[in-house]
């Protein structure tokens, strides 16, 4: 019986398996949700529960936490990540902590690393993320590195981290490491990868590194994080904590753990490199639209009256011969089209076969090897900077930030 029962109590579950203590979180549906010693939880019957032990009042306050003046200073920006989550054990809740000290009381290795400045500009789910949302992430970015912080670290959820990393790099040149950090699994879990993500992260901003990057784990064990480019990264699965790829080529380097050694590749930008500027104007009326054998011409004209439209067509960048029309027609009414790839590896080439020289003939940019949610995220940028197609198309096809490798390789 779950009746009287509190939040936090200590339980006896009996299941067909034998006994096992637990600590009660709540009802729901009908069920006890327990949390078990090993940190999971579980939905059981009611009638499987026995009351052990009332659960203990909540603890003070902590006073506040001391940080060395000598380390040097770094600022997180928070967008509602899971970098400082914290359990309450008495009702095995995970709540997101954001203050410094909060951070600093949940991971307490970090005040090794450096010193630190938050602010926190959103607190969303990252499929919630809208274009304004980056401007203002740019900005915070860029007034952070103006106060004179030796790096900055953004807490985001990992669903769309790529595409706000992306969107930070082309609007944020940055003289000093920006690092984008999330978590694949929540603070309760023992397989949490948020602490550990963290501390790279803090040893990431410290290091010679000079542009926008992306430090998630490295493998499935817990002996590295993997240092990725902004703009070349993509979240690559559902789940495993190592879901983040760099594609093109290696990842800009590694942060070993629990040692937190950074090493860089040459590729890498270094700290200094480049002075520090903002251009954050975006052009928020661009689409992305993958193309798929059967794709309607409709659908494409859907987007009439877009700034800008990005396909991600097949193969070396094509669409059916049918939708071609529906190409050209948007291109005459003004919209830029952008082709890039599904493939993923390797770099559009609509010279090889008669339907995509009829895109170039229609006026299609070619993406080069970016990649889609890239090709996006820049164009929203590039389109307020140039005057006509021509410039759009040159910007688009330059090198600005790493998007665009010189040669595609035949490996991963």
């Amino acid at each position: 019986m779950t009746a009287g029962l509190r939040p936090g109590d200590r339980v006896r579950w009996q299941g067909s398996s034998g006994a096992r203590d637990a600590t009660y979180i709540t009802d729901r549906d009908g069920m006890a949700v327990l949390k078990l010693d090993s940190g999971y939880n579980l939905g059981v019957p009611a009638g499987e529960c026995t009351f052990l032990a009332r659960a203990p009042a909540a603890a003070p306050p902590c006073g506040a936490v001391t940080q060395d003046p000598n380390l040097p200073e770094l600022s997180i920006i928070s967008t509602g990540g899971t970098i400082a989550s914290r359990i309450d054990y008495r009702t095995g809740a995970v709540t997101s902590q954001f203050s410094a000290e909060d951070i600093l009381r949940a991971i307490p290795q970090l005040r090794t690393v450096a010193r630190y400045r938050t602010t926190q500009i959103a607190s969303i789910l990252s499929e919630n993320m809208t274009p304004s949302l980056w401007q203002d992430l740019a900005r915070a970015v860029y007034r952070e590195i103006g106060k004179g912080v030796q790096g900055v670290i953004v807490t985001h959820g990992t669903d769309t981290m790529a595409y706000s990393a992306a969107a930070v790099s082309f609007m944020v040149e940055t003289p000093v490491p920006v690092i984008f950090v999330g978590a694949q699994r929540s603070a309760d879990r023992p397989s949490s990868d948020n602490a550990m993500n963290a501390l790279c992260s803090a040893a990431a901003a410290v290091s010679p590194l000079g542009e926008v990057a992306v430090v998630m784990h490295g493998g499935t064990s817990d002996d590295r994080c993997a240092i990725h480019r902004a703009t070349r990264v993509r979240k690559m699965h559902t789940s495993r904590r190592d879901a983040f790829q760099t594609l093109g080529g290696p990842p800009l380097g590694t942060v070993k753990y629990p040692s937190l050694q950074v090493d860089l590749t040459p590729d890498a930008a270094r700290r200094g490199a480049a002075p520090l500027r903002l251009r954050d104007a975006l052009e928020e009326h661009c689409g992305l639209l993958t193309f798929h054998p059967g794709l309607r011409p409709d659908v494409i004209r859907a987007f009439s009256g877009y700034r800008g439209l990005v396909l991600a067509g097949t193969g070396l960048g094509h669409v059916s011969s049918e939708c071609v029309g529906a190409v050209k027609g948007l291109i005459d009414g003004g919209t830029e089209v952008v082709m890039t790839s599904q493939c993923l590896h390797g770099r559009v080439c609509d010279r090889v076969y008669d339907t995509g020289r009829d895109l170039l003939a229609a006026g299609v940019i070619e993406g080069e090897d970016l990649l889609p949610e890239v090709a996006l995220v820049k164009l929203m940028w590039v389109l307020p900077q140039a005057r006509d197609h021509d410039a759009v198309a040159a910007l688009m096809r330059e090198n600005l930030r790493g998007e665009i490798r010189p040669r595609s390789l035949h490996g991963p």
